[in-house]
């Protein structure tokens, strides 16, 4: 049961930080860009191709964390 517990809060990071990007993305979140983590992608594709990368990624973490909730709930 623990391991379904760990797999839950793994998927909520995944989902939250998907919705984070996404949201960022969208709405072009100066403090999201100007972070000093997203700051080598911002030099290197500029803020548009950042967007576009995020908003992807964002899009990405949704669609695995629901993935895998079905696969691993068709385990059970």
């Amino acid at each position: 049961m623990n391991g379904m517990i760990l797999h839950n809060v793994i998927q909520t990071i995944f989902v939250i930080a998907g919705i984070t990007a996404m949201l960022a993305a969208m709405f072009n979140w100066d403090w999201f860009f100007t972070a000093r983590n997203a700051e080598f992608i911002v030099k290197r594709l500029g803020r548009n191709g950042s967007r576009i990368l995020y908003g992807t990624a964002g899009l990405l973490f949704i669609i695995a964390a629901v993935y895998f909730y079905y696969k691993v709930a068709a385990i059970r």
